[in-house]
């Protein structure tokens, strides 16, 4: 029988599952955040032939169906898969079956709507300061850094925080690539899925569903702060 857990009558499995979630959405959102901002710039800025194709690959996880999107990341980073193969020979790097393959599959989940809310931000920052920027002598990577990424705040939070939100909620795509493994892969979701296909699961699923419904408004309240913060520090600059 397991152990009862000291916070809020969790067990210990319980806050396994919790601890493990908390850490899959912190790694996914954070190891897709530079992507995100480079492919949220190009999509808002780029004129270039393609546009569309890469707009509609980056927004694909949204509709297609979870499992099929964990299905395809077991074929290409499954053991046996092009890049896992890759990257288990040569760099040790294993994603099938882990806790990093969870934070891969929520990363791909969320990648768009960081992406969107992103693209958004930047688009709605006014051009003509860029190019302002730009008469003075300074480059292009300059413009971003000085103008576009600073006016952009508000909105790199707003997609950090849907980010790790959908990192928290993600079940389809994870459970599919990497199993519900208990204490590897076994996210909240999982967790709460296991509950209820147990007798007597109720109460497990009904905290778990609790601790999820907290983190998640709380992420959301924070990022709305933060926001609010940087927009009066950008209006007072």
């Amino acid at each position: 029988m397991s152990k009862q857990g000291i916070v809020l009558g969790l067990t210990e499995e319980e806050l396994t599952a919790v601890r493990l979630s908390l850490r899959v959405a912190l790694w996914a959102t954070a190891a897709s955040l530079p992507l995100g901002v480079l492919v949220a710039l190009v999509l808002a800025r780029g004129r270039f032939w393609g546009k569309s194709v890469l707009n509609g690959i980056v927004h694909l996880p949204l509709i297609l169906p979870p499992v099929v999107t964990g299905y395809v990341l077991l074929l290409l980073f499954g053991r046996k898969g092009p890049v896992g193969a890759f990257l288990a020979e040569q760099f040790d790097i294993v994603f099938a079956f882990r806790w990093t393959g969870a934070a891969l599959a929520c990363a791909v989940m969320g990648f768009p709507l960081m992406v969107r809310a992103m693209r958004l931000s930047i688009e709605a920052v006014d051009q003509r300061l860029e190019q302002a920027a730009g008469t003075l002598g300074a480059n292009p990577v300059w413009v971003f850094l000085t103008v576009t990424l600073p006016l952009s705040i508000p909105g790199i939070i707003a997609g950090m925080v849907l980010s790790f939100a959908k990192a928290m909620g993600e079940f389809g795509a994870t459970i599919t690539f990497v199993s519900n493994i208990p204490g590897e892969t076994q996210t909240l979701p999982s967790a709460i899925y296991t509950f209820t296909q147990v007798p007597g699961g109720d109460a497990g699923a009904m905290r778990l569903t609790l601790i999820s419904v907290v983190v998640s408004m709380g992420a959301l309240l924070l990022s709305e702060l933060m926001a609010r913060q940087a927009e009066r520090k950008l209006a007072a600059a």
